[in-house]
Order: C-alpha cells, then structure tokens, then sequence
C-alpha cells in the first residue's frame, strides 16, 4: 500500500521535532503536526520562558549584594511588563527558529490539530484526513488542575508568563519543581509567596537532605511554605481577591494561585482509545524499549510516556526512535543517571543516588559533605550556604550520587554528572587537583 508519508508525527515539541528532522535526514517522507506553536512545552511555556524569568528575578539579590562591592544601585526599580515581553520577543525568535530547523529538514509542517483515525491514518482539523506507514505521538503533557470548588479561578505554568501585572500576592500549590522555581521567582520580584502542599514533603525525589536546606533558605527569603495544606476549596471575594481554604478551618488571602501540581501526559481526545492503543491509568502510552506501543504502526516519546519528564529524554528518544526505525540503527535510551536541577533560588541539582536511596539499596554506604558559604555571599554578607554531598558505594568506591544545592548548582552538575555515569571513584575525585578559587572544587576537597 502507497501512503501519503512515510513517518507523520503529531505534536512539534522537543521530542517530535528532533524525530521528524532525523527521520527525514534518513530519507523518509515526514509531516509533523501542531495545533499550537512549533517548540512544544519546553520552548513556549517552560524551560527556557522560566529559565529568563529566573535570571530576571536573581537581579534583586545582585542589587542588593552590589552595595558591598562598591557599587551604587539607590532607585533600581523594576518592570514586570519589560521582562514579560522580552522574555514572550525571545519565544517567538526560538519557535522561528524551531519552524526553520524543520523546514531546512525538509519536514512539512502541518498547522492544524491532528489525532490518529486508524493504524496508518491521521484526521485533520479541516477534516481531510493522510495515510502514514508509522505515527509518531508526541504531544507532551498537560497541567493538572485539582477538581476542588473555584479551581477554575487559579492558573497553571501555562498562563503564568503572560501575566498583565504581578500580584500582591501569591498562592502557588505543589512540591515539586514548577512550584519552587516561580515561588522563588515571584518572592525575588516582590511579590508575598505562600507556597502550599498537600503533603509533608517538597521534591521527593530529590535528597532530602538538601530538599530540607531549600526549604529553610526560602522561609529566610520571606517565602511561607506551608505543608498538609489540602486545599479543599478556592472563594471569589468582592473586592476581586481570592480566598483559598487550607482544609484545617484557616484560609489564605491572595491574588492569584498558581497550580504547580504535576503534568499528566497529553493524550485526550487523540483518538487512541478508538484504534485500541493501550494506555496506563493516568492517561500515559504505554510503550516498549524501543517507543513502540501495542499498535505496531504507532510510536510515542516523550512527557506523553511519563517515563521521564525532561526536555533532554525526549530528544534522546526522538532520536532513538528515528534511527531504529528509518536509519537501520535499533537503539534504546540509557535512563540510568540523569542530571536534573530545580532552578530554585537558590538552585539544587542532583544525579545518581540520593542518600535514602543508596542506604536501602546498598550495604555500604559513605556519604560526603561540604558545607560552605560562597566567596561571593561572603563578601556581601549574605550568610546562605551551599551545600554539596557525595554518596559512595563504600564496596567499590564508587561514587553513585552527586547532590548540591548553591549558586550555579546545574552548571558545576552537568560536568560532574559525567563522572558518575563512567562510574568513577571517589579517589578519582580525590586524585584531581582543585580549581581555586571556585565552588566546584568542594567536590574534590570531600573528606
């Protein structure tokens, strides 16, 4: 049988992208479609738009640290407006970018919402439909919002970069890294933060330990962090402000909430249910080793997996399944040590093992600490301090986890993090001269 392409993917985010462009560098015929803007969730409305806004909002603490360096900064203000169009100018350059990249791959861009209609058939929004020897989905996740009474009057990371003007305040629900990033965010911009969980712990992936000094940093910052908040019910109030119930007969005053609560993966209305392809409770493709789900025609990567969430999975994946199936190189993806980082302020970052991890899967454990004040906070007088642990296997040596919480965390990380994947030893670390003066050489200085 002829078809139309040899590949159509639906959804233009990171993982769709870099499968469509290596697809077609194979010689496929390829099409992607994208009801939204070319980039997908990471370009648009989050990695990168957050990323500008952390930077944005760190300038209050350089102003104020920039008096003890003899610089004088009385009557610095701020524009919420500027950096918002700055940052949405800086999107719209990136999604060009995006559609260029494509186009130089010769892969059609489709603009209109397509769903799967048959193993090998996509339905368009204009109702035409296309035939495909293999589709690929790749439509990301989606914000959740809680089914509580007046959720409707809250908002996700979706909205949150097109705000007209900042709030007074600010209610932002969740645990996670949404929810600390922009409470760190909105605090550094002026704005009163409580940041609410419905549990009793942030980040529980994270080490604990250095999740526990994020939280304490915060509360000194000015953020109120509240834990078994459950949020049964959000009120409208006269005067427009918004009433948010803790479930323990108090309530929060605010402006606006932000609900950080998590991403289910993107799959409604997609017409998967209808060809049978198989799915987990939460709405994720369940898919094999190679991307490839019950339907043999039909693949899927990405966030709409939920294996793991993160720009860099996706791409990797996206690839993998591009040269699996068009460049005759079956591949699968290593998810073993992958670096992350929760742009906090300040920032934490962490690869490998964390401490509870390590201790309930090995029998010897060795845990490494540097606790120390930056040279910069030093001289600023700003008396926050970094915190960087190692976790070692104490049978091999090995070092299995790397967890920091500290100015430029993520950067010092990512060349870190190569260490542990190889699977180097803490007298590697050890055996390597230090570069000083700088933050990164605590991770060889650990006794």
């Amino acid at each position: 049988m002829a078809f139309d392409y040899d590949l159509f993917v639906i959804g233009a985010g990171s993982g769709g992208v870099r499968a469509a462009r290596i697809a077609s560098s194979h010689g496929a015929r390829v099409a992607v479609a994208e009801e939204f803007r070319v980039g997908g969730t990471c370009v648009i409305r989050g990695c990168v738009p957050k990323k500008l806004l952390v930077y944005g909002s760190h300038f209050a603490e350089d102003l104020a640290d920039a008096k003890r360096f003899g610089w004088h900064t009385e009557g610095a203000t701020f524009d919420w407006a500027i950096l918002r169009d700055n940052v949405a100018a800086e999107v719209d350059r990136l999604e060009g970018l995006y559609g260029q990249t494509l186009g130089n791959a010769k892969v059609e861009i489709i603009r209109q919402r397509a769903v799967v209609a048959g193993p090998n058939l996509v339905r368009l929004a204009d109702g035409s439909e296309v035939s495909a020897a293999n589709i690929l989905i790749a439509t990301g996740a989606w914000p959740s919002i809680p089914d509580i009474p007046g959720a409707e009057y809250g908002i996700t990371s979706n909205e949150v970069f097109h705000l007209d003007k900042l709030p007074k305040r600010a209610v932002i629900a969740g645990a996670g890294y949404i929810a600390n990033e922009f409470a760190g965010i909105f605090n550094e911009l002026g704005v009163e933060v409580t940041l609410v969980t419905r549990g009793d712990k942030m980040l529980r992936s994270y080490d604990q330990e250095i999740v526990e000094k994020l939280v304490g940093i915060s509360r000194e910052k000015g953020i109120d962090i509240r834990f078994n908040f459950q949020c049964p019910a959000i009120h409208k109030q006269t005067d427009g402000s918004l009433l948010v119930e803790s479930g323990a007969g108090d309530a929060v005053e605010t402006d606006l909430v932000l609900f950080a609560i998590g991403r289910v993966p993107k799959t409604i209305d997609l017409g998967l249910d209808e060809v049978g392809v198989a799915m987990d409770k939460d709405g994720a493709i369940i898919v094999d080793d190679y991307n490839r789900t019950n339907i043999p025609s039909i693949y899927a990567v990405g966030d709409v997996t939920n294996r793991v969430q993160l720009t860099p999975v996706a791409i990797r994946e996206g690839h993998a399944f591009a040269d699996t199936v068009f460049g005759n190189n079956p591949r699968t993806i290593d998810y073993g040590s992958i670096p992350t980082a929760v742009f906090a302020n300040p920032p934490i970052a962490g690869v490998g093992l964390t401490e509870e991890e390590a201790r309930a899967m090995l029998s010897d454990v060795k845990v490494y600490k540097s606790d120390f004040r930056a040279m910069k906070n030093v001289l600023a007088d700003r008396h926050e301090r970094a915190l960087y642990k190692m976790i070692v296997d104490g049978a091999t040596d090995k070092v299995v986890g790397l967890h920091l919480i500290g100015p430029d965390s993520a950067e010092i990380l990512q060349a870190a993090a190569v260490a542990v994947k190889a699977g180097l030893t803490k007298q590697a670390f050890d055996d390597t001269v230090a570069l000083h003066p700088s933050m990164a050489e605590e991770l060889v200085l650990m006794k």
